[in-house]
């Protein structure tokens, strides 16, 4: 999906922190590293600046002049790794980040998770010693030293190295960005010794061809197994197409849409992950939703062959729809997610009933299936289709604005710019908002990590930026969200880079205030003590100072439609000036929870 950087955007980015040329011609291991970098079209590399790694810092700068890659400074650690997951999402490539030894890593675990969770690369580079105890400075740098750093991230990683040459540094390089690239996809580690890094080199390596050893790979699946699906899809007669993760490619959009209508297949999506097909497809089957919708439930019961494309927790899902029951359909499974489960981390979710496994990426399989398949126009669905639209319609008197109202307010006052949504809060209804491009959005922050989605939106608008979209970026995030992530905003304001922030203000960390509500019902408990240890008031946290105090354009709160509507057309003038804006918009929600089923289960 990435194309090459228009002038006009590289010029703005790379024109912040030009450094004075350097006339040293001596060479050290990490300009082997920054030379790395380079050759591996790495654009740019966010990070928190740290001691242990001072020598790539100077190579960065004075070796490689800070160009491909750029620094991005960012002010913690985790907003660093999270700019890589939400570069990932936009251009299924790795970008880098580095983080200051172990006490950095430490600060970035929660963003390697998500990004793990989230099936995205990214090559963070990481620092430690000196490794020689003799060259190690008294206190400091042994504080900063760890026997084996990579175990802290090693269970949510894809493959970790600590390179002890600066050889082997650039062989760790090349083959952590393969590995990181190579679906599925996931975020590399690679360790520097800090010796290593300040190693004056007598010559320096011998070159090489480094596009060979990077070489992309694509997995597709048998001539047999296509044959196979294809004979069990021909004979389906109500055939379900579970579309989960699925690269940002305008082609594969395509050919999902052709295989769809080819079949007359109804299709689920997920706003777990990115943008699948298009939602106002009379091929699709209700809204996304973070679990499936009742329509879709319904057409997983009724299927009688599911195709499902690396659907994120398809077990689980088959559980929510049927109970306990066996699910009746036939299923495909197309993953190649089973290559990175381990015994830590349960993200591999329920293990799901397949009678045809196809270890493959999705887009390959789709494509190859549809040259097996009559070429067709089947619109009309045999299952419920999309899930209309909404009406807007004003709170009543003295009643607060809910989430759809700031959803369909956004769209709304946005009107027909395009639009990618970096980011959606919990409380988002996939209903308000037809998907109709693969960048219309880009999925959630994968781990369910609080705090990611600011970072995560930075790195998407970076990405835009860079393949000179035209899109407007917007991330929506719930104010705690937010709260945990604000200093996010500074990078995204010092490097130029435009994106309109919307928080779902609520005063309160909501999702928990339902389970809390859950806990009372089913111990036949106080329900109205559930906002205790919740609510973010007296006071209440002021969103736009801090937003302000980063160099952001603040307007809120908005607690009217009119309000709201008058506050994001101005937010958006911002951004198409070339500014980050946010808007403070409060809500307040509806309980969500079914209390009498609670009760009817407590009671058995």
């Amino acid at each position: 999906m990435a194309k090459k950087t228009s002038k006009g955007a590289e010029s703005k980015v790379a024109d912040i922190e030009k450094p004075t040329p350097s006339g040293s011609n001596a060479m050290f291991g990490s300009d082997v590293v920054a030379d790395a970098l380079t050759a591996l079209d790495i654009p740019y590399i966010a990070l928190t600046p740290g001691a242990s790694f001072r020598g790539l810092h100077d190579s960065l700068v004075n070796f490689t002049q800070n160009r491909a890659p750029q620094m991005l400074l960012c002010l913690h650690e985790e907003h660093a790794v999270a700019i890589t997951q939400g570069w990932g999402k936009v251009t299924n490539t790795a970008m880098a980040a580095a983080v200051h030894s172990n006490v950095g890593l430490m600060h970035a675990t929660m963003a390697f998770f998500n990004a793990w969770c989230d099936r995205t690369p990214g090559v963070v580079i990481g620092a430690t010693g000196p490794v020689d105890a003799m060259k190690r400075r008294p206190w400091i740098d042994w504080i900063h030293t760890a026997q084996d750093q990579g175990a802290l991230i090693r269970p949510y990683t894809k493959w970790d190295n600590e390179p002890a040459s600066p050889g082997a540094a650039r062989e760790a390089m090349l083959r952590g960005t393969w590995i990181s690239n190579t679906w599925p996809q996931g975020p590399v580690y690679i360790n520097l010794d800090a010796g290593m890094q300040e190693m004056r080199m007598d010559e320096p390596l011998p070159p090489i061809d480094i596009k060979r050893y990077v070489s992309p790979m694509r997995q597709g699946a048998s001539a047999a197994l296509i044959d196979e699906a294809a004979a069990l899809l021909k004979g389906a007669k109500r055939p379900l197409i579970m579309a989960g993760r699925v690269r940002r490619d305008e082609k594969g959009w395509a050919d999902r849409i052709a295989l769809a209508e080819a079949l007359g297949a109804a299709v689920i999506t997920d706003l777990k992950i990115g943008a699948a097909f298009p939602t106002d497809h009379p091929l699709h089957c209700g809204a996304p939703g973070g679990r499936p919708v009742k329509e879709a439930m319904e057409a997983i019961t009724k299927a009688d062959v599911i195709l499902s494309l690396d659907w994120v927790d398809l077990g689980g899902t088959f559980k929510l729809a049927l109970g306990d029951k066996q699910i009746e359909a036939k299923v495909i499974q197309v993953s190649l997610d089973h290559a990175i489960h381990n015994g830590w981390s349960m993200d591999h979710h329920v293990h799901p009933a397949v009678d045809l496994f196809m270890p493959a990426e999705t887009e390959p399989v789709v494509a190859d299936l549809l040259t097996r398949l009559p070429k067709a126009n089947k619109t009309k669905s045999w299952a419920a289709g999309p899930s209309k639209v909404p009406e807007l319609k004003a709170p009543a008197k003295g009643e607060p604005l809910r989430p759809d109202h700031l959803a369909l307010g956004l769209r709304k006052a946005l009107g027909g710019r395009e639009v990618s949504l970096l980011h959606v809060s919990l409380s988002w209804n996939g209903a308000t908002w037809p998907l109709k491009h693969p960048l219309d959005y880009l999925g959630s922050d994968g781990g369910g990590g609080v705090g990611g989605g600011p970072g995560i939106a930075v790195g998407s608008a970076l990405a835009l930026k860079h393949i000179g979209s035209k899109r407007m970026p917007v991330a929506v995030c719930g104010d705690g969200d937010y709260l945990m992530g604000v200093t996010a905003l500074w990078t995204a304001v010092h490097y130029r880079i435009p994106m309109l922030f919307v928080i779902a203000n609520n005063i309160s960390y909501n999702n928990d205030v339902e389970h809390q509500e859950r806990v009372a019902l089913m111990r036949d408990r106080p329900v109205e003590n559930k906002w205790i240890g919740q609510f973010m008031n007296d006071p209440e946290c002021d969103l736009m100072k801090m937003a302000e105090g980063q160099g952001a354009k603040a307007f809120g709160q908005a607690k009217t439609l009119e309000e709201m509507e008058a506050m994001i057309a101005e937010a958006v003038k911002v951004v198409e000036a070339g500014g980050v804006a946010l808007v403070d918009v409060r809500i307040e929600q509806v309980s969500r929870v079914d209390a009498a089923a609670i009760k009817q289960q407590s009671d058995r």
